[in-house]
C-alpha cells in the first residue's frame, strides 16, 4: 500500500500548487517512485487518497490503471486507519506499506527476506539526531530513523479501526512491547521529502548534485543546486541557489552542511 492521503503542510507552499505525492524527484512524481518500490515485491498495489484527491486520481488514471484506490472521503485516516479502511481488499493478507513522500533506492526486498510472517518489520536508517527507535540492532546500539516502509502481518492489521490513527502507536509500539518488532537497517540513502530542503536534497541525490530542470522549463538565468519544475521559467539575470522554482514561485531550500 502507498500512503498518499496527507496534507503535506511542511512542504508548503509547493503543496499549494500540487499534492505532495505528485511533486517530482528526478522529473518523476514521488507517487510513481513509491508505486515502483511496491511493485518490486507484488503487483497488488493500493493507494489511499484524501488531500489532493482529484489530481492524484487523474494522475493514476492516466499513468497506471492497475492501482486500487482507497478513497477516504470525510477525513484522512492516518497510516493505521488507512490500513483498516482497506481491510476488505486486504482479505487476510500481510501489507507492505510505503510513504508516498519517501524517496531513495530503498531496499524493500530486505523487509521480505527471511520473514517469518508474524513479526512487524520496519525499514530504518542510522540517525542519532532524529531517532524514532533506540534499540541495539546489527551490533549498533544507537538511534534509528524510520525509512518510509514497513511490513505488517495480517494479525497486526486485523484489529485496526478505520479512524485517524498512526502505525507507530497502533502497531509498532505494541509489537515492540511484545517483542514482535524487528528493525531492518539499510545503508541506502533515504529522504522523506517532507520539507523543501529534504525535497531538494532528494533531487540532488538523484542527479549527483547538479540542478534538476524539468521538461519544457525555460532557464536563461543561473541555476545552482536547485530544482526547476516542468514549465517553470528562470529569466536572464536571475540566480537561483538552493531553491525550487515552480510555476512562478521561488521556494528557498537551504541544504544542511
Amino acid at each position: 500500500m502507498v500512503l498518499a492521503a496527507g496534507r503535506g503542510s511542511r512542504l508548503r507552499p509547493l503543496t499549494d500548487l500540487r499534492p505532495k505525492p505528485l511533486c517530482p524527484v528526478g522529473n518523476v512524481a514521488l507517487l510513481d517512485w513509491a508505486i515502483g518500490r511496491i511493485r518490486l515485491v507484488t503487483d497488488a498495489v493500493a493507494l489511499n487518497v484524501h488531500h489532493g484527491r482529484r489530481a492524484i486520481e487523474e494522475h493514476v488514471g492516466a499513468s497506471d490503471g492497475h492501482v486500487h484506490l482507497s478513497v477516504e472521503e470525510d477525513r484522512a485516516l492516518g497510516t493505521a486507519g488507512a490500513l483498516a479502511h482497506l481491510r476488505g481488499w486486504l482479505a487476510g493478507r500481510a501489507v507492505l506499506a510505503t510513504n508516498a513522500d519517501a524517496w531513495g533506492p530503498l531496499d524493500v526486498g530486505a523487509l521480505m527476506d527471511g520473514w517469518d510472517g508474524e513479526r512487524v518489520r520496519v525499514l530504518v536508517v542510522p540517525d542519532d539526531q532524529r531517532p524514532d527507535f533506540r534499540l541495539p540492532v546489527a551490533g549498533r546500539d544507537s538511534g534509528w530513523r524510520f525509512a518510509g516502509t514497513s511490513l505488517q502481518p495480517w494479525s497486526a492489521v486485523a484489529g485496526l479501526r478505520p479512524e485517524p490513527s498512526g502505525l507507530y502507536e497502533s502497531v509498532w509500539q505494541p509489537a515492540l512491547d511484545q517483542g514482535r518488532l524487528e528493525l531492518v537497517p539499510t545503508d541506502q540513502p533515504f529522504f522523506d521529502c517532507g520539507t523543501p530542503s529534504e525535497y531538494l536534497a532528494a533531487n540532488l541525490a538523484w542527479s549527483g548534485g547538479v540542478s534538476v530542470v524539468g521538461p519544457d522549463a525555460q532557464v536563461d538565468g543561473e541555476v545552482i543546486r536547485s530544482v526547476v519544475w516542468p514549465g517553470a521559467v528562470v529569466r536572464a539575470g536571475e540566480r537561483l541557489v538552493e531553491c525550487i522554482r515552480a510555476d512562478g514561485l521561488t521556494v528557498p531550500a537551504p541544504l544542511r552542511g
